[in-house]
Protein backbone atom coordinates (compact mmCIF):
# COMPACT_ATOMS: atom_id res chain seq x y z
CA UNK A 1 0.00 0.00 0.00
CA UNK A 2 0.77 3.27 -1.11
CA UNK A 3 0.74 6.76 0.27
CA UNK A 4 -0.46 8.13 -2.67
CA UNK A 5 -4.48 6.56 -3.85
CA UNK A 6 -7.33 7.71 -6.10
CA UNK A 7 -10.71 9.26 -5.48
CA UNK A 8 -13.53 7.11 -5.42
CA UNK A 9 -16.59 8.93 -4.40
CA UNK A 10 -17.42 12.42 -3.52
CA UNK A 11 -20.54 13.80 -1.60
CA UNK A 12 -20.17 17.28 -0.69
CA UNK A 13 -17.25 17.70 2.14
CA UNK A 14 -17.32 13.49 2.09
CA UNK A 15 -14.94 12.04 -0.31
CA UNK A 16 -13.95 8.29 -0.53
CA UNK A 17 -10.13 7.36 -1.33
CA UNK A 18 -8.64 3.73 -2.47
CA UNK A 19 -5.67 2.77 -2.19
CA UNK A 20 -4.54 4.68 0.93
CA UNK A 21 -2.49 3.06 3.53
CA UNK A 22 -4.29 5.76 6.51
CA UNK A 23 -4.27 5.78 9.80
CA UNK A 24 -7.78 7.68 11.72
CA UNK A 25 -7.54 11.73 11.91
CA UNK A 26 -4.31 11.41 9.45
CA UNK A 27 -4.17 15.00 7.15
CA UNK A 28 -4.88 13.73 3.56
CA UNK A 29 -3.92 16.20 0.38
CA UNK A 30 -7.16 15.69 -2.09
CA UNK A 31 -7.00 16.00 -5.94
CA UNK A 32 -5.20 18.37 -8.01
CA UNK A 33 -5.65 21.32 -6.14
CA UNK A 34 -4.01 19.40 -2.67
CA UNK A 35 -7.42 20.15 -0.84
CA UNK A 36 -6.66 19.76 2.78
CA UNK A 37 -9.15 16.83 4.49
CA UNK A 38 -8.82 14.70 7.47
CA UNK A 39 -9.71 10.95 7.56
CA UNK A 40 -12.65 9.99 9.76
CA UNK A 41 -13.10 6.60 8.58
CA UNK A 42 -11.46 3.54 7.49
CA UNK A 43 -13.55 0.13 5.81
CA UNK A 44 -11.09 -2.21 4.43
CA UNK A 45 -9.06 -0.46 1.44
CA UNK A 46 -11.46 2.65 1.44
CA UNK A 47 -10.67 5.40 3.51
CA UNK A 48 -13.11 8.79 3.89
CA UNK A 49 -12.08 12.23 4.27
CA UNK A 50 -13.83 15.40 5.39
CA UNK A 51 -12.38 17.57 3.51
CA UNK A 52 -11.45 21.17 4.86
CA UNK A 53 -12.23 23.28 1.33
CA UNK A 54 -14.87 23.79 -1.08
CA UNK A 55 -14.95 19.72 -2.80
CA UNK A 56 -16.54 21.49 -6.39
CA UNK A 57 -14.94 20.23 -9.64
CA UNK A 58 -13.47 17.49 -8.00
CA UNK A 59 -13.59 14.58 -9.67
CA UNK A 60 -13.11 10.39 -9.11
CA UNK A 61 -9.29 9.45 -10.40
CA UNK A 62 -7.65 12.81 -9.18
CA UNK A 63 -4.45 11.77 -6.39
CA UNK A 64 -5.05 11.86 -2.80
CA UNK A 65 -1.94 11.76 -0.53
CA UNK A 66 -1.60 10.76 2.93
CA UNK A 67 1.26 13.23 5.03
CA UNK A 68 0.75 10.51 7.57
CA UNK A 69 0.36 13.39 10.19
CA UNK A 70 -2.51 14.52 12.06
CA UNK A 71 -3.56 17.84 12.30
CA UNK A 72 -1.68 20.26 14.29
CA UNK A 73 -1.14 24.15 15.21
CA UNK A 74 2.10 25.61 14.91
CA UNK A 75 2.91 27.00 18.55
CA UNK A 76 4.84 29.87 19.43
CA UNK A 77 5.61 33.68 19.30
CA UNK A 78 3.15 35.67 16.89
CA UNK A 79 0.13 33.46 18.04
CA UNK A 80 -0.99 36.80 19.78
CA UNK A 81 -2.55 40.03 17.42
CA UNK A 82 -3.31 37.05 14.61
CA UNK A 83 -6.77 36.36 12.97
CA UNK A 84 -7.23 32.42 11.96
CA UNK A 85 -9.51 30.51 9.44
CA UNK A 86 -10.50 27.19 10.96
CA UNK A 87 -6.75 25.35 10.06
CA UNK A 88 -4.63 28.39 11.17
CA UNK A 89 -3.87 29.68 8.16
CA UNK A 90 -3.62 33.79 8.76
CA UNK A 91 -6.21 35.75 7.54
CA UNK A 92 -4.47 38.57 6.22
CA UNK A 93 -1.76 36.46 4.79
CA UNK A 94 -4.17 34.62 2.67
CA UNK A 95 -5.92 38.19 1.72
CA UNK A 96 -2.00 39.86 0.67
CA UNK A 97 -1.84 36.10 -1.72
CA UNK A 98 -4.80 36.18 -3.04
CA UNK A 99 -7.45 39.28 -2.26
CA UNK A 100 -10.49 39.06 -0.42
CA UNK A 101 -12.05 35.29 -1.79
CA UNK A 102 -9.67 32.46 -0.11
CA UNK A 103 -9.23 30.29 -3.32
CA UNK A 104 -8.97 26.37 -2.81
CA UNK A 105 -5.45 24.51 -2.29
CA UNK A 106 -3.78 27.41 -0.63
CA UNK A 107 -1.18 26.74 1.96
CA UNK A 108 -0.02 29.62 4.33
CA UNK A 109 2.23 29.21 8.13
CA UNK A 110 0.28 29.88 11.09
CA UNK A 111 3.28 31.58 12.33
CA UNK A 112 5.86 34.23 10.47
CA UNK A 113 8.84 32.22 9.56
CA UNK A 114 10.53 35.14 8.65
CA UNK A 115 10.12 37.21 11.86
CA UNK A 116 13.24 37.47 14.08
CA UNK A 117 12.57 37.28 17.68
CA UNK A 118 14.53 38.49 20.50
CA UNK A 119 14.96 35.31 23.20
CA UNK A 120 16.32 35.53 26.27
CA UNK A 121 17.40 32.29 27.62
CA UNK A 122 16.37 31.23 31.48
CA UNK A 123 17.84 27.82 31.40
CA UNK A 124 21.88 26.92 31.18
CA UNK A 125 23.54 24.43 29.98
CA UNK A 126 23.72 21.23 32.18
CA UNK A 127 20.08 21.46 33.66
CA UNK A 128 18.18 18.85 33.52
CA UNK A 129 14.74 19.42 32.31
CA UNK A 130 11.41 17.84 32.31
CA UNK A 131 8.96 17.97 29.66
CA UNK A 132 7.17 21.54 29.64
CA UNK A 133 9.81 23.45 31.20
CA UNK A 134 10.31 26.63 30.73
CA UNK A 135 13.54 27.44 28.78
CA UNK A 136 13.39 31.28 28.06
CA UNK A 137 10.73 33.99 26.93
CA UNK A 138 10.11 36.33 24.39
CA UNK A 139 8.50 39.67 24.00
CA UNK A 140 5.51 38.77 21.54
CA UNK A 141 3.60 41.97 22.19
CA UNK A 142 4.19 44.87 24.29
CA UNK A 143 3.79 43.93 27.79
CA UNK A 144 3.40 40.17 27.16
CA UNK A 145 6.05 37.54 27.69
CA UNK A 146 5.56 34.58 25.69
CA UNK A 147 7.69 31.81 27.60
CA UNK A 148 9.15 29.35 25.31
CA UNK A 149 9.00 25.95 26.47
CA UNK A 150 10.04 22.22 26.07
CA UNK A 151 7.48 20.18 24.19
CA UNK A 152 5.31 18.11 26.35
CA UNK A 153 6.78 15.31 25.34
CA UNK A 154 10.20 16.16 24.80
CA UNK A 155 12.88 16.13 27.85
CA UNK A 156 16.52 15.81 28.67
CA UNK A 157 19.54 17.46 29.42
CA UNK A 158 20.58 21.00 28.42
CA UNK A 159 23.66 20.89 26.27
CA UNK A 160 23.48 24.16 24.85
CA UNK A 161 21.47 27.35 24.57
CA UNK A 162 21.81 30.76 23.24
CA UNK A 163 20.05 34.12 23.65
CA UNK A 164 19.77 36.29 20.07
CA UNK A 165 17.32 37.10 17.84
CA UNK A 166 15.81 33.92 16.13
CA UNK A 167 13.28 32.56 13.75
CA UNK A 168 10.72 30.11 14.61
CA UNK A 169 12.52 27.40 12.68
CA UNK A 170 15.89 27.89 13.88
CA UNK A 171 17.47 26.26 16.55
CA UNK A 172 17.97 28.31 20.03
CA UNK A 173 19.93 25.08 21.65
CA UNK A 174 19.96 21.14 21.80
CA UNK A 175 19.33 18.52 24.56
CA UNK A 176 22.27 16.33 24.90
CA UNK A 177 20.13 13.12 23.23
CA UNK A 178 20.60 15.07 19.98
CA UNK A 179 17.10 17.07 20.06
CA UNK A 180 17.03 20.64 18.69
CA UNK A 181 14.86 23.37 20.40
CA UNK A 182 13.27 25.88 18.59
CA UNK A 183 11.36 29.07 19.43
CA UNK A 184 8.02 26.59 18.33
CA UNK A 185 6.89 23.75 18.22
CA UNK A 186 3.42 21.54 16.39
CA UNK A 187 1.07 19.92 18.34
CA UNK A 188 -1.98 17.32 17.55
CA UNK A 189 -5.05 19.77 18.31
CA UNK A 190 -7.50 16.44 18.90
CA UNK A 191 -5.16 15.44 21.98
CA UNK A 192 -5.43 17.52 25.07
CA UNK A 193 -2.07 18.72 26.08
CA UNK A 194 -0.39 17.48 29.50
CA UNK A 195 -0.29 18.95 32.96
CA UNK A 196 0.97 18.28 36.28
CA UNK A 197 -2.09 18.56 38.31
CA UNK A 198 -5.54 19.43 38.00
CA UNK A 199 -6.90 21.91 41.02
CA UNK A 200 -10.46 22.81 41.95
CA UNK A 201 -11.72 26.42 40.65
CA UNK A 202 -12.17 28.88 43.47
CA UNK A 203 -11.47 32.09 41.92
CA UNK A 204 -13.84 34.16 39.81
CA UNK A 205 -13.02 35.31 36.25
CA UNK A 206 -14.36 38.31 36.94
CA UNK A 207 -15.87 39.94 33.65
CA UNK A 208 -17.19 43.45 34.71
CA UNK A 209 -21.00 42.28 34.10
CA UNK A 210 -22.90 42.65 37.32
CA UNK A 211 -25.66 39.86 36.25
CA UNK A 212 -22.39 37.31 35.51
CA UNK A 213 -20.43 38.61 38.55
CA UNK A 214 -23.04 39.14 40.97
CA UNK A 215 -25.37 36.24 40.26
CA UNK A 216 -24.33 33.86 38.55
CA UNK A 217 -20.23 33.82 38.46
CA UNK A 218 -17.87 31.95 36.71
CA UNK A 219 -15.02 30.14 38.19
CA UNK A 220 -11.37 30.51 36.33
CA UNK A 221 -11.03 26.85 34.71
CA UNK A 222 -14.49 26.16 34.37
CA UNK A 223 -17.22 26.18 31.66
CA UNK A 224 -20.35 28.22 30.81
CA UNK A 225 -22.97 28.29 28.57
CA UNK A 226 -24.79 30.91 27.11
CA UNK A 227 -27.64 29.74 25.32
CA UNK A 228 -30.02 32.07 23.25
CA UNK A 229 -32.49 32.46 20.38
CA UNK A 230 -31.78 34.39 17.20
CA UNK A 231 -31.31 38.17 18.13
CA UNK A 232 -31.17 37.66 22.20
CA UNK A 233 -27.91 39.18 22.56
CA UNK A 234 -25.12 36.03 22.04
CA UNK A 235 -22.48 37.46 20.17
CA UNK A 236 -22.85 41.33 21.75
CA UNK A 237 -22.51 39.61 25.25
CA UNK A 238 -19.57 37.05 24.36
CA UNK A 239 -18.03 40.00 22.81
CA UNK A 240 -18.11 41.93 26.31
CA UNK A 241 -17.01 38.89 28.33
CA UNK A 242 -14.32 39.36 25.78
CA UNK A 243 -13.26 42.83 26.51
CA UNK A 244 -13.93 42.85 29.89
CA UNK A 245 -12.91 39.60 31.20
CA UNK A 246 -9.68 39.89 34.19
CA UNK A 247 -8.35 37.12 31.96
CA UNK A 248 -4.47 37.41 30.61
CA UNK A 249 -5.42 35.95 27.26
CA UNK A 250 -8.51 35.60 24.54
CA UNK A 251 -9.22 33.25 22.62
CA UNK A 252 -12.71 34.50 20.28
CA UNK A 253 -13.60 31.10 18.09
CA UNK A 254 -16.49 32.38 15.49
CA UNK A 255 -17.69 28.76 14.70
CA UNK A 256 -20.26 29.42 12.10
CA UNK A 257 -22.02 32.34 12.86
CA UNK A 258 -22.71 35.45 9.98
CA UNK A 259 -20.15 36.66 7.69
CA UNK A 260 -21.50 40.12 9.18
CA UNK A 261 -21.72 39.36 13.18
CA UNK A 262 -17.94 38.05 12.34
CA UNK A 263 -17.27 41.27 10.26
CA UNK A 264 -18.08 43.25 13.50
CA UNK A 265 -15.51 41.48 15.76
CA UNK A 266 -12.45 41.01 12.94
CA UNK A 267 -13.12 45.64 12.63
CA UNK A 268 -14.22 46.66 16.47
CA UNK A 269 -11.31 43.83 18.36
CA UNK A 270 -8.26 45.51 16.17
CA UNK A 271 -9.38 49.29 17.85
CA UNK A 272 -10.46 47.80 20.92
CA UNK A 273 -8.30 49.16 24.12
CA UNK A 274 -7.60 47.14 27.03
CA UNK A 275 -8.63 48.40 30.39
CA UNK A 276 -5.84 46.80 32.00
CA UNK A 277 -2.72 48.05 30.47
CA UNK A 278 -4.10 50.99 28.08
CA UNK A 279 -2.49 48.96 25.13
CA UNK A 280 -4.73 47.39 22.38
CA UNK A 281 -6.56 44.56 23.05
CA UNK A 282 -5.78 42.43 20.05
CA UNK A 283 -1.97 42.61 21.84
CA UNK A 284 -3.51 39.45 24.30
CA UNK A 285 -6.09 38.35 21.53
CA UNK A 286 -6.18 35.39 19.20
CA UNK A 287 -9.28 35.39 17.22
CA UNK A 288 -10.35 32.20 14.55
CA UNK A 289 -13.00 33.32 11.95
CA UNK A 290 -14.88 30.44 10.57
CA UNK A 291 -18.23 32.11 8.71
CA UNK A 292 -21.07 30.55 8.08
CA UNK A 293 -20.39 30.23 4.55
CA UNK A 294 -17.29 28.49 5.33
CA UNK A 295 -16.98 24.77 4.49
CA UNK A 296 -18.72 23.12 7.24
CA UNK A 297 -15.78 20.86 8.05
CA UNK A 298 -13.42 23.32 8.87
CA UNK A 299 -15.76 24.03 12.09
CA UNK A 300 -15.34 21.03 14.07
CA UNK A 301 -11.12 22.17 13.25
CA UNK A 302 -11.72 25.45 13.98
CA UNK A 303 -13.10 24.62 17.33
CA UNK A 304 -9.91 21.86 18.44
CA UNK A 305 -7.60 24.90 17.06
CA UNK A 306 -9.12 27.29 19.43
CA UNK A 307 -8.79 25.22 22.71
CA UNK A 308 -5.32 23.97 21.87
CA UNK A 309 -3.81 27.38 21.43
CA UNK A 310 -5.54 28.22 24.86
CA UNK A 311 -4.15 25.15 26.25
CA UNK A 312 -1.00 26.39 25.44
CA UNK A 313 -1.06 29.54 26.94
CA UNK A 314 -2.13 27.91 29.95
CA UNK A 315 1.13 26.08 30.00
CA UNK A 316 2.92 29.60 30.67
CA UNK A 317 0.83 30.01 33.94
CA UNK A 318 -1.68 32.55 32.39
CA UNK A 319 -5.63 32.42 32.74
CA UNK A 320 -7.41 32.27 29.55
CA UNK A 321 -10.84 32.82 27.96
CA UNK A 322 -11.91 30.81 25.37
CA UNK A 323 -15.29 32.57 23.33
CA UNK A 324 -16.82 29.80 21.12
CA UNK A 325 -19.83 31.26 18.93
CA UNK A 326 -21.42 28.72 18.70
CA UNK A 327 -21.24 25.10 19.30
CA UNK A 328 -24.53 24.62 17.86
CA UNK A 329 -23.42 25.45 14.43
CA UNK A 330 -20.52 22.61 15.20
CA UNK A 331 -23.01 20.10 16.07
CA UNK A 332 -24.69 21.14 13.12
CA UNK A 333 -21.88 20.48 11.10
CA UNK A 334 -21.30 17.20 12.84
CA UNK A 335 -24.58 15.99 11.84
CA UNK A 336 -24.01 17.11 8.50
CA UNK A 337 -21.07 14.64 7.88
CA UNK A 338 -22.49 12.25 9.93
CA UNK A 339 -25.50 11.98 7.46
CA UNK A 340 -22.76 11.61 4.23
CA UNK A 341 -20.87 8.62 6.31
CA UNK A 342 -25.26 7.32 6.77
CA UNK A 343 -24.88 6.79 9.98
CA UNK A 344 -27.39 5.86 12.43
CA UNK A 345 -28.95 9.25 13.62
CA UNK A 346 -29.57 10.30 16.68
CA UNK A 347 -31.81 12.47 18.70
CA UNK A 348 -33.41 15.38 15.81
CA UNK A 349 -30.63 13.53 13.38
CA UNK A 350 -27.54 14.39 15.41
CA UNK A 351 -25.19 11.85 15.68
CA UNK A 352 -24.91 9.72 18.28
CA UNK A 353 -21.71 10.90 19.76
CA UNK A 354 -22.37 14.20 20.09
CA UNK A 355 -22.41 14.38 24.25
CA UNK A 356 -19.42 12.82 24.06
CA UNK A 357 -17.82 15.49 21.55
CA UNK A 358 -19.40 18.36 23.78
CA UNK A 359 -17.61 16.65 26.82
CA UNK A 360 -14.58 16.08 24.93
CA UNK A 361 -14.47 20.16 24.40
CA UNK A 362 -15.52 21.25 28.10
CA UNK A 363 -13.47 19.05 29.87
CA UNK A 364 -10.56 20.54 28.17
CA UNK A 365 -11.27 23.59 30.45
CA UNK A 366 -9.61 23.82 34.04
CA UNK A 367 -7.32 25.19 36.53
CA UNK A 368 -4.38 23.35 36.67
CA UNK A 369 -0.64 22.89 37.49
CA UNK A 370 1.44 22.94 34.03
CA UNK A 371 4.04 20.68 33.69
CA UNK A 372 7.80 21.56 34.09
CA UNK A 373 6.38 24.82 36.22
CA UNK A 374 4.61 25.32 39.77
CA UNK A 375 2.73 28.39 38.76
CA UNK A 376 -0.86 28.07 37.97
CA UNK A 377 -2.68 28.13 34.46
CA UNK A 378 -6.46 27.76 34.00
CA UNK A 379 -8.24 27.97 30.55
CA UNK A 380 -12.54 28.91 30.88
CA UNK A 381 -14.31 28.19 28.06
CA UNK A 382 -17.91 30.09 27.36
CA UNK A 383 -19.53 28.61 24.72
CA UNK A 384 -22.52 30.18 22.84
CA UNK A 385 -25.94 27.70 22.01
CA UNK A 386 -28.28 28.80 19.29
CA UNK A 387 -31.02 26.59 19.78
CA UNK A 388 -33.22 26.85 17.18
CA UNK A 389 -36.56 29.09 18.16
CA UNK A 390 -34.96 29.50 21.43
CA UNK A 391 -35.87 25.83 22.81
CA UNK A 392 -33.72 25.00 25.34
CA UNK A 393 -34.85 21.33 25.41
CA UNK A 394 -32.79 20.67 22.05
CA UNK A 395 -30.48 17.87 22.17
CA UNK A 396 -27.30 20.58 21.63
CA UNK A 397 -28.46 22.83 25.17
CA UNK A 398 -28.93 19.85 26.96
CA UNK A 399 -25.73 17.95 26.31
CA UNK A 400 -24.14 21.75 26.92
CA UNK A 401 -25.82 21.74 30.33
CA UNK A 402 -24.97 18.12 31.36
CA UNK A 403 -21.07 19.21 31.21
CA UNK A 404 -21.14 23.02 32.30
CA UNK A 405 -21.82 24.53 35.79
CA UNK A 406 -22.57 27.71 34.61
CA UNK A 407 -25.73 28.57 32.76
CA UNK A 408 -26.40 31.75 31.46
CA UNK A 409 -29.75 31.85 29.87
CA UNK A 410 -30.71 34.64 27.29
CA UNK A 411 -34.24 35.46 27.11
CA UNK A 412 -35.73 36.70 23.81
CA UNK A 413 -38.45 38.34 25.41
CA UNK A 414 -36.52 40.56 27.59
CA UNK A 415 -34.53 41.38 24.35
CA UNK A 416 -37.63 42.54 22.54
CA UNK A 417 -38.41 44.81 26.05
CA UNK A 418 -34.64 46.32 25.46
CA UNK A 419 -33.34 44.73 28.83
CA UNK A 420 -29.81 43.91 27.86
CA UNK A 421 -27.88 41.49 28.55
CA UNK A 422 -31.23 39.59 28.39
CA UNK A 423 -30.01 37.12 30.36
CA UNK A 424 -33.00 35.41 32.21
CA UNK A 425 -31.94 35.34 36.04
CA UNK A 426 -35.19 32.66 36.80
CA UNK A 427 -33.97 30.12 34.46
CA UNK A 428 -30.06 30.73 34.87
CA UNK A 429 -27.99 28.95 37.63
CA UNK A 430 -24.43 29.32 38.79
CA UNK A 431 -22.92 26.01 40.46
CA UNK A 432 -19.44 27.71 41.39
CA UNK A 433 -21.58 30.08 44.24
CA UNK A 434 -20.24 27.82 47.09
CA UNK A 435 -16.49 27.68 46.22
CA UNK A 436 -15.97 31.57 45.05
CA UNK A 437 -17.65 32.73 48.58
CA UNK A 438 -14.54 32.36 50.05
CA UNK A 439 -13.23 34.70 47.97
CA UNK A 440 -15.71 37.34 47.46
CA UNK A 441 -16.07 37.57 51.09
CA UNK A 442 -11.51 38.01 51.15
CA UNK A 443 -11.68 40.35 48.67
CA UNK A 444 -14.93 42.51 48.08
CA UNK A 445 -17.00 42.37 51.46
CA UNK A 446 -18.21 39.57 54.34
CA UNK A 447 -21.99 40.41 53.39
CA UNK A 448 -21.36 40.07 49.31
CA UNK A 449 -23.27 36.32 49.58
CA UNK A 450 -26.26 37.71 51.93
CA UNK A 451 -26.87 40.60 49.46
CA UNK A 452 -26.83 38.42 46.14
CA UNK A 453 -29.26 35.86 48.13
CA UNK A 454 -31.72 38.63 48.98
CA UNK A 455 -31.60 40.05 45.32
CA UNK A 456 -32.62 36.35 44.10
CA UNK A 457 -35.14 35.86 46.72
CA UNK A 458 -36.76 39.70 45.85
CA UNK A 459 -36.57 38.19 42.26
CA UNK A 460 -37.92 34.97 42.56
CA UNK A 461 -40.93 36.40 44.61
CA UNK A 462 -41.51 38.98 41.89
CA UNK A 463 -42.15 35.94 39.85
CA UNK A 464 -44.71 34.98 42.15
CA UNK A 465 -46.47 37.83 42.81
CA UNK A 466 -46.62 39.27 38.80
CA UNK A 467 -48.90 36.15 37.99
CA UNK A 468 -51.34 37.89 40.99
CA UNK A 469 -50.82 41.30 39.45
CA UNK A 470 -51.97 40.37 36.31
CA UNK A 471 -55.00 39.24 37.55
CA UNK A 472 -56.04 42.00 40.23
CA UNK A 473 -53.81 44.44 39.91
CA UNK A 474 -50.53 45.71 41.91
CA UNK A 475 -52.87 48.02 44.27
CA UNK A 476 -54.83 44.71 45.32
CA UNK A 477 -51.36 43.25 46.99
CA UNK A 478 -50.74 43.51 50.76
CA UNK A 479 -48.45 47.08 50.90
CA UNK A 480 -45.27 44.86 52.24
CA UNK A 481 -45.28 42.76 48.68
CA UNK A 482 -46.03 45.71 47.08
CA UNK A 483 -42.46 46.82 48.31
CA UNK A 484 -40.94 43.57 47.00
CA UNK A 485 -42.31 44.72 43.09
CA UNK A 486 -40.49 48.11 43.54
CA UNK A 487 -37.59 47.04 44.68
CA UNK A 488 -37.60 43.92 42.00
CA UNK A 489 -37.99 46.90 39.45
CA UNK A 490 -34.91 48.73 40.82
CA UNK A 491 -32.76 45.59 40.93
CA UNK A 492 -33.71 45.05 37.07
CA UNK A 493 -33.46 48.74 36.35
CA UNK A 494 -30.69 49.79 38.25
CA UNK A 495 -28.80 47.03 38.57
CA UNK A 496 -29.37 44.06 35.94
CA UNK A 497 -29.40 46.46 32.90
CA UNK A 498 -26.20 47.37 31.77
CA UNK A 499 -24.99 49.29 28.31
CA UNK A 500 -22.49 47.73 26.63
CA UNK A 501 -22.00 50.64 24.61
CA UNK A 502 -21.97 53.40 27.11
CA UNK A 503 -18.15 54.39 27.92
CA UNK A 504 -18.97 53.72 32.07
CA UNK A 505 -21.66 51.58 32.28
CA UNK A 506 -20.19 49.27 29.94
CA UNK A 507 -17.84 47.87 32.84
CA UNK A 508 -18.43 47.41 36.65
CA UNK A 509 -15.91 46.93 38.96
CA UNK A 510 -16.76 44.93 42.12
CA UNK A 511 -16.74 47.64 44.82
CA UNK A 512 -19.46 49.55 42.82
CA UNK A 513 -21.73 45.99 42.37
CA UNK A 514 -21.61 46.13 46.05
CA UNK A 515 -22.38 49.08 46.86
CA UNK A 516 -25.18 49.40 44.34
CA UNK A 517 -26.30 46.25 46.10
CA UNK A 518 -26.19 47.95 48.88
CA UNK A 519 -28.39 51.17 47.92
CA UNK A 520 -31.11 49.33 46.52
CA UNK A 521 -31.71 46.94 49.40
CA UNK A 522 -31.23 50.02 51.90
CA UNK A 523 -34.63 51.49 50.28
CA UNK A 524 -35.85 47.87 50.88
CA UNK A 525 -34.75 48.19 54.45
CA UNK A 526 -35.96 51.44 54.97
CA UNK A 527 -39.41 51.22 53.17
CA UNK A 528 -40.35 48.18 55.49
CA UNK A 529 -39.47 50.35 58.81
CA UNK A 530 -41.89 52.98 57.64
CA UNK A 531 -44.41 50.69 56.82
CA UNK A 532 -43.91 49.47 60.40
CA UNK A 533 -44.18 52.74 61.78
CA UNK A 534 -47.53 53.36 60.04
CA UNK A 535 -46.79 55.22 57.37
CA UNK A 536 -48.96 54.79 54.15
CA UNK A 537 -47.59 53.22 50.75
CA UNK A 538 -48.02 56.00 48.80
CA UNK A 539 -46.28 58.09 50.81
CA UNK A 540 -43.47 55.49 51.06
CA UNK A 541 -43.56 55.08 47.28
CA UNK A 542 -43.16 58.60 46.57
CA UNK A 543 -39.98 59.46 47.98
CA UNK A 544 -37.33 60.22 44.75
CA UNK A 545 -33.97 59.31 45.44
CA UNK A 546 -34.40 55.98 44.86
CA UNK A 547 -35.01 56.32 41.15
CA UNK A 548 -31.46 58.15 41.09
CA UNK A 549 -29.69 55.10 42.25
CA UNK A 550 -29.97 53.99 38.34
CA UNK A 551 -28.10 56.97 37.61
CA UNK A 552 -25.23 55.84 38.95
CA UNK A 553 -24.11 53.15 36.34
CA UNK A 554 -23.19 56.01 34.24
CA UNK A 555 -21.05 57.52 36.91
CA UNK A 556 -17.38 57.41 37.25
CA UNK A 557 -16.91 58.68 40.98
CA UNK A 558 -19.40 55.83 42.40
CA UNK A 559 -18.62 56.34 46.01
CA UNK A 560 -19.51 59.83 46.29
CA UNK A 561 -22.54 59.74 44.00
CA UNK A 562 -24.05 56.55 46.03
CA UNK A 563 -23.11 58.08 49.57
CA UNK A 564 -25.29 61.31 49.04
CA UNK A 565 -27.78 59.10 47.50
CA UNK A 566 -27.91 56.98 50.94
CA UNK A 567 -28.31 60.40 53.08
CA UNK A 568 -30.79 61.85 50.80
CA UNK A 569 -32.98 58.16 51.19
CA UNK A 570 -32.29 58.53 54.81
CA UNK A 571 -33.66 62.12 55.09
CA UNK A 572 -36.35 61.74 52.67
CA UNK A 573 -37.65 58.52 54.81
CA UNK A 574 -37.07 60.38 57.89
CA UNK A 575 -39.81 63.03 56.38
CA UNK A 576 -42.26 60.46 55.87
CA UNK A 577 -45.12 60.08 58.53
Amino acid sequence: MSKIGRLYRIAGPVVVAEGINARMFDIVRVGNERLMGEVIQINGLRTTIQVYEDTSKLAPGEPVENTGLPLTVSLGPGLLTSIYDGIQRPLEVLQKQMGDFILRGVDASGLDLKKKWDFKATAKKGDNLEAGAFIGEVEETPGNIHKIMLPPNVKGKLAEINSGKFTVEETIGKLENGTELKLMHKWPVRIPRNYKKKLPPTMPLLTGQRIFDALFPLAKGGAAAIPGPFGAGKTVSQQQLAKWSDADIIVYIGCGERGNEMTEVLTEFPHLIDPKTKKPLMNRTVLIANTSNMPVAAREASVYTGITIAEYYRDMGYSVALMADSTSRWAEAMREISSRLEEMPGEEGYPAYLSSKLAAFYERAGMVIPQGTDKQGSVSIIGAVSPPGGDFSEPVTQNTLRVTKTFWALDAKLAQRRHFPSINWLNSYSLYMDVLEPWFKKNVADDWRDLVDKFMTILQEEEKLLEIVQLVGSDALPERQQIVLETARLIREAFLQQNAYHDIDTYCSLPKMYQMMRAILKFNDLANQALDKGSAISDIFATKTKNRISEVKFEADFETFLKKIEKDMQDEFAAVR
